[in-house]
């Protein structure tokens, strides 16, 4: 099939990237490497076996997570025990968005300046193509989150933001969305102060000493960390079909995004009405279940729930009492019009329009020590870090030595070209 020169840039012009899921150790595949011109791995290691896309049409049980409000100025001390509660089950749980902490109306620009951007001239998002601090613009099918079970790199385009400093961007900008800088950095600090918040409920329902430990580790005032505001966009499946090159055309067994887990502390996960498609993974460690953009009880709220989901780094600091949950993307069915992706009754779904969602990736400051964190609770657990994530096998001194070792597996082709 012909492609346009751009097209073909798309796919071509920034090296792919693989995320590895067996201690996060990323290998490129042969295919890739002779698309970019680099000599094949060694064989990769054997990595956890997970449930396919086969299983997709089977499912029916839709992840059962609980909603918190979090917006009460009172005492938090149920709302903490509820919190955490939910952190150790679920890994995942809905914070019911009244507009308190994040304003409704900056949620909808956000999404408004996302659009903007991934519909900017390819010539500007190249400009701005991803380096190893992990800020930039990043293409289809680039990112490969789970090589050992993907075909192909995920059929996404991202756009990560690090720090601001001042209202002003530390990295490039396209020009189509310089003008937003200001409303950018603003929604950036939206998302911050809520996982501040949030770590904070996390320290009161744990009975950490002192209960601000998580907080003081995520403070901007004690020095630089990974933190990262994403917007991402899942063209839909016949746009890929019509504008793909034939080997990176979807399949029927293929996902948006492969099975991962976050590598953070906390992520926070911004969604459209009609457009799901994330699944979780379940304690069975068969069972996928998709989680609803808006489920029961949410229905008349301003927008839809904050979705916010542990990471590596909590699921570490508390020896894996906290879980760090695998998740993917799904294209939607094609019975998605009236059981929603993944068989969600009742959950409309446009099948013919892109996916948007916006992540904010919570890290703590580079220097902070992931010793398992001064709790009682947390002392007491003999679960292990295999219960809580069964890729976190590896501990490491700081936040920013864990980062390093997993931007280097999530970006192995980069690091490759330049160390």
């Amino acid at each position: 099939m012909a492609i346009s020169s751009d097209r073909e840039a798309t796919w071509g012009a920034t090296v792919r990237l693989s995320v590895g899921r067996n201690r996060r150790q990323g290998v490129l595949a042969g295919p890739d490497l002779a698309f970019i011109g680099l000599p094949g791995p060694a064989s990769p290691r054997a990595a956890r076996p997970v449930p396919n896309s086969c299983e997709y049409m089977k499912m029916v049980q839709t992840a059962k997570l609980p909603i918190i409000d979090v917006s009460g100025d009172g005492d938090q001390t149920q709302v903490a025990k509820e919190l955490v509660e939910a952190a150790i089950e679920h890994g995942f749980v809905y914070i019911r968005n009244t507009g308190d902490d994040i304003p409704v109306e900056a949620i909808d620009q956000a999404f408004e300046i996302s659009k903007r951007l991934f519909d900017a001239p390819l010539s500007e998002k190249q400009a701005c193509a991803i380096q190893q601090n992990n800020r930039g613009w990043s293409g289809l099918n680039v990112e490969k989150l789970d090589p050992a079970n993907q075909r192909v790199g995920d059929f996404k385009e991202a756009f990560n933001f690090g720090e601001f400093i001042s209202g002003k961007a530390q990295q490039p900008l396209p020009p189509t969305i310089a003008a937003d800088e200001p409303s950018i950095s603003a929604f950036r600090d939206h998302c911050y102060n809520l996982t501040l918040k949030l770590n904070t409920l996390l320290g009161i329902g744990l009975q950490v000493t002192p209960p601000d430990f998580f907080t003081q580790a995520h403070l901007r005032s004690r020095g630089p960390s990974g933190t990262i505001l994403r917007f991402l966009r899942y063209p839909p499946r016949n746009t890929l079909l019509l504008q793909s090159p034939q080997d990176h055309q979807p399949k029927e067994n293929d996902v948006r995004a492969g099975a991962h887990s976050d590598y953070g502390s906390l992520t926070l996960l911004f969604r459209l009405r009609d457009q799901p498609g994330l699944e979780i993974l379940l304690r069975d460690g068969t069972t996928w279940a998709p989680v609803p953009v808006v489920p029961p009880t949410a229905e008349n709220d301003p927008a839809p729930p904050i979705l916010v989901n542990i990471g590596d780094l909590l699921s570490y600091w508390t020896n894996g009492l906290l879980r760090s949950t695998v998740h993917r993307v799904v294209f939607p069915s094609s019975t998605s019009s009236s059981l929603g992706s993944g068989g969600v009754e009742g959950e409309e779904v446009d099948v013919d329009g892109p996916r948007y969602s916006i992540a904010y990736f919570c890290h703590p400051f580079h220097k902070a020590e992931l010793t398992p964190v001064p709790s009682e609770r947390v002392r007491q657990y003999k679960g292990g870090l295999a219960e809580g994530n069964p890729y976190a096998e590896r501990r490491v001194l700081t936040a920013e030595e864990h980062l390093r070792m997993r931007l280097k597996a999530s970006y192995a082709g980069l690091y490759e070209d330049k160390e």
